[in-house]
Order: structure tokens, then C-alpha cells, then sequence
């Protein structure tokens, strides 16, 4: 039993961006070692994302390229390769380890209560509910929930903020139905026409708020399901232990009303296996149901993870089978199911639940949606985001019409490419001096719906482990690294962090 491990560099999170910032630690010479809370690595990279959410393909660079780089030589291809299986995914970034003897540990999940030990503003050590003790000079938290430094003592945000905190327009609660992906006309009634029988489950009175108002909701998460047409290597979806018929009233009042497609996405990333993401309103997304997981602890958590598997199980089955489905609208569906070559340790159901956004970092510097469309520059910019700010539903609610509608979606395409400044990564100085987070960083809910991006973690944390190396050569303070010096290490590591135009 490791009691008190001493290293340069301390991550916790074994998600592409924990490893990636691990393999550059160890270029750069440092001692790290990558804690993961569950048994497996890459978080949604392995974990059924093999659709990638490229953005603009010139904004992606270093080490992140690389590995898209190794997925394509996985598959005979010259290039990069953007589509690919979680268990490609997962083999090329075990590669990456061995080829760089990265230590790493499963199944250590920090103590949430009084697990991070401080002296000053300074991480000396965190504690892991095993009793394990982790000492290191810099840590970083590459984890999709920030647990790590939600624990440090350092500010973070959750929810939508309003549009007023910061002049934005797509933050808070949204219109009416703006971008309502539901058919018109659901009937929001247990009984139809019947408000005394009670909501459909799922289903809030009103929006809760005006609009731009800010709340506490959460985007919708989901699984990102890696299914197969292939006969020979298909286990077909069961109906869950704990299915609620009513949980899927939605799903069949929008077929009343007209819906015929899009329940599910069925995007290829081979020829028989497909990324499965959410489609419309009513779709894998499990809408309203994760708003307590970011401060939940790990028994809740678990909890809310169970529930979206039997919902999204159970709303497979459904369009698979219910005989309120249509026949038509099943046989698109019913060849479907788990791939036996895939997540075979976890009954071929993918163990990573899309955490799209938990807790964010407040630093001295937050990126909104001004920096996002380039109406504010960056001096500082350690990597880019390119993808559109793109935020799923938050609930469902009766909308002014007395119907069903969504509220939260909004998906907006940029022009070009905008840098990340290195501000948004680190804590604010009185917070913590030692902890830079490439994940939950410090963004409005609105830009973090474009900077959610896996390459984009990458890209980031890559960045955080080389300003963690040349803190380490300095003063050990994260916020006093010289910009100078990290730009021309990023720029000699390959990463974009400007593109022509600017």
C-alpha cells in the first residue's frame, strides 16, 4: 500500500487529457503519476465518442494530433482519423503509456471530505478514500466532474450563469421555444387534458425563470453508445431491471404528433459500429435528470449514473420494440445493439457517462462568449477551441401554449478558430498556487459549450503539464510562469495556438 508517493506532478484523471498532459510531463523530465477513480482510461475518448467533435481541423496540433494520427495507422490509414472505436481509442493511448512509462493508478477516488491537503495557498497532498496518500510539487485535475479542485478551496460555477454577469446573450435560461426540438402540441398531462392528473414525469411547471435569467441546471448528459449492425458481434438490448413505462410518454406523444425520425443518432465510425449521440428532444439525453451530480457524492453519483442507464437502455428497447413505436420506425432501429468486441469488462455497455459540464473554475480571467467570437483578444493563448458553442436541453417544461417544449439547447457555429488563455487554467493566486485544470476551466456556460471538445482537452492538457514543468524549474507558482517562455516550449511542442487569419 503506497502511503505517501512524492512526484513533480500529481493528475488526477486518467481522461485523454490526464494522459496526454502525463506523456508531456514526462518529455519534459518530470516525475508523474495519473490517478484514475475508475478502471479504465481516456473518459469519453474510450468511453463510445468515436465521432469526433473536430471543429476546424487547423486548430488541433501537438499531442493531440498524434494521437488522431496513431488512430488512423490502427486502421491502415495514412493521416489522421477522426472516426474510430472505443477499443482502438483506448489501445492507442495504452501504447502511449507503455512508450512512456506512465504510472498509473485505477480505482483511487479522492476523499471528498477533507481529502486535499493545504499548507498556504499550496496543495501539499491529497487523500484517497483507500487511504492513500499522494504527495506532489504540482497537480493537476483533469477530471470532467473538477472534484479535485472544487475540493481545493478555489471558486467554481454551476449552472448557467445570467446574460447579464458578463453581457452575453446565450446564457441562462432561453426563450421560449427558441430551439425547441420537440413536435408541437405534447400534452403535458399524466391524462390528457387533465392538469389535476399531474405532469408527465420530467416535465416542469414553467421555465423557472425569465430569460437570461441565471439557475443552477445542468445540460443534459447521456452514454455515447457504441452499437453494431454486425450479426456475429451483436448482443441485443434487453428491456432494463427498473424500466418506467412512463418515462417514455414523451417519446410516444411526439410520434402522436408527428415525429418519425431522428430518435437516436446512428453515425458511422466504421462500417457495422456507429457513435450513437442524442437527436432531438426527446432522444438518449436524459433531460433534467444530472442537475445534482456535480456536488453529489460518489454513492449519488452513482445513483444518477444507474438511472440514465436503465433510461437510455430502456429507450432503446422502446424504439426497438413498444408496440406505441410504429413498425416502420422500429425496423430502423431493431438491427442495432452492444458490440461483444467492446467494454467487455462492463457487459459491453460503456462505463463513462457523458459528463458535458459539471463544476467551472472562476479565475481572474473567465472566457465568454466575447472571446469565443473573437470580440476580445487573448495575449496568452495556450491551444484553441473551434467548435460550436453548443449546449443540450436542460428540462423539459410547459411552455406558454400550455405544451411540452425543451429549454437550454442552443448551437451556434463560429467563423474561425479563438485562442484559450492560459489565465483560464489556473486558479486565482490567493485560491491555490499549485493546481492548473485543463478541464473544468474557467469559462460562462455559453463558451464552455464550445470548449467541451475532447481534442480540445487534449490540446489543454498538454498545455497545463508543460506550464506545470517550467513552474517546477521556477518558483513551483503556476500563476507567476512567464508567457514567453511558455509559448516558445508550446510552439517547439507543435501546438496551434494562433491560425493564419489572426
Amino acid at each position: 500500500m503506497k502511503q505517501d508517493e512524492q512526484y513533480d506532478i500529481v493528475i488526477y484523471g486518467g481522461t485523454a487529457a490526464g494522459i496526454i498532459a502525463a506523456i508531456q510531463a514526462k518529455k519534459m523530465g518530470k516525475s508523474v503519476v495519473v490517478i484514475e477513480p475508475s478502471q479504465r482510461i481516456g473518459g469519453l475518448t474510450t468511453g463510445g465518442l468515436g465521432d469526433t467533435d473536430v471543429g476546424m481541423k487547423e486548430a488541433i496540433g501537438g499531442l493531440a494530433l498524434e494521437f488522431y494520427r496513431r488512430v488512423a495507422r490502427k486502421y491502415s490509414e495514412d493521416g489522421v482519423r477522426w472516426l474510430f472505436e472505443p477499443k482502438v481509442a483506448l489501445e492507442v493511448l495504452q501504447e502511449l503509456i507503455a512508450e512512456n512509462n506512465i504510472e498509473v493508478i485505477y480505482g483511487e477516488r479522492l476523499e471528498l471530505k477533507d481529502g486535499v491537503i493545504k499548507q498556504g495557498s499550496n496543495i501539499v497532498s491529497i487523500l484517497m478514500e483507500s487511504g492513500n496518500v499522494y504527495s506532489g510539487r504540482i497537480f493537476i485535475d483533469a477530471t470532467y466532474e473538477g472534484d479535485l479542485m472544487g475540493k481545493s478551496g478555489v471558486s467554481y460555477f454551476i449552472g448557467r450563469e445570467s446574460n447579464s454577469q458578463y453581457g452575453e446573450t446565450l446564457n441562462g435560461i432561453h426563450p421560449g421555444d427558441e430551439l425547441n426540438e420537440l413536435p408541437s402540441g405534447i400534452d403535458p398531462y399524466v391524462i390528457k387534458g387533465v392538469p389535476s392528473s399531474g405532469l408527465l414525469l420530467r416535465v416542469n411547471p414553467d421555465r423557472g425563470g425569465n430569460f437570461g435569467d441565471g439557475d443552477n441546471k445542468l445540460q443534459a448528459y447521456n452514454f455515447r453508445m457504441c452499437l453494431t449492425n454486425n450479426p456475429d458481434n451483436r448482443l441485443e438490448i434487453e428491456k432494463p431491471e427498473g424500466y418506467d413505462e412512463g418515462d417514455y410518454e414523451i417519446l410516444f406523444r411526439a410520434i402522436e404528433q408527428g415525429q418519425c425520425s431522428k430518435f437516436f443518432k446512428l453515425n458511422r465510425v466504421t462500417p457495422d459500429k456507429t457513435d450513437s449521440n442524442n437527436n432531438s428532444g426527446i432522444s438518449t439525453d436524459y433531460n433534467g435528470m444530472n442537475h445534482r451530480f456535480a456536488e453529489a457524492d460518489y454513492r449519488t453519483r452513482e445513483e444518477i449514473w444507474n438511472a440514465h442507464r436503465i433510461y437510455q437502455q430502456g429507450y432503446v428497447w422502446t424504439i426497438q420494440n413498444h408496440p406505441r413505436v410504429p413498425e416502420d420506425i422500429r425496423a430502423v432501429y431493431k438491427p442495432w445493439g452492444l458490440p461483444l468486441d467492446e467494454f467487455i469488462e462492463t457487459g459491453h455497455w460503456t462505463p463513462q457517462l457523458y459528463v458535458r459540464e459539471s463544476r467551472r473554475m472562476i479565475s481572474d480571467y473567465v472566457v465568454t462568449e466575447h472571446v469565443v467570437k473573437l470580440d476580445r483578444p487573448v495575449p496568452d493563448s495556450v491551444g484553441m477551441g473551434s467548435y460550436a458553442m453548443d449546449s443540450h436541453h436542460t428540462q423539459y417544461y410547459v411552455n406558454d401554449e400550455g405544451h411540452v417544449s425543451t429549454e437550454g439547447g442552443f448551437y451556434v457555429k463560429l467563423q474561425a478558430p479563438y485562442p484559450i488563455s492560459y489565465r483560464a487554467l489556473v486558479p486565482k493566486r490567493t485560491e491555490c498556487t499549485n493546481l492548473i485544470v485543463p478541464v473544468c476551466v474557467s469559462a460562462t456556460h455559453a463558451a464552455y459549450g464550445s470548449i467541451r471538445m475532447e481534442p480540445v482537452f487534449m490540446i489543454l492538457g498538454q498545455s497545463a503539464a508543460t506550464a506545470a514543468a517550467l513552474a517546477l524549474d521556477g518558483d513551483g507558482i503556476v500563476q507567476n510562469v512567464s508567457y514567453e517562455q511558455l509559448h516558445a516550449v508550446l510552439v517547439q511542442e507543435k501546438q496551434v495556438l494562433a491560425t493564419k487569419a489572426d
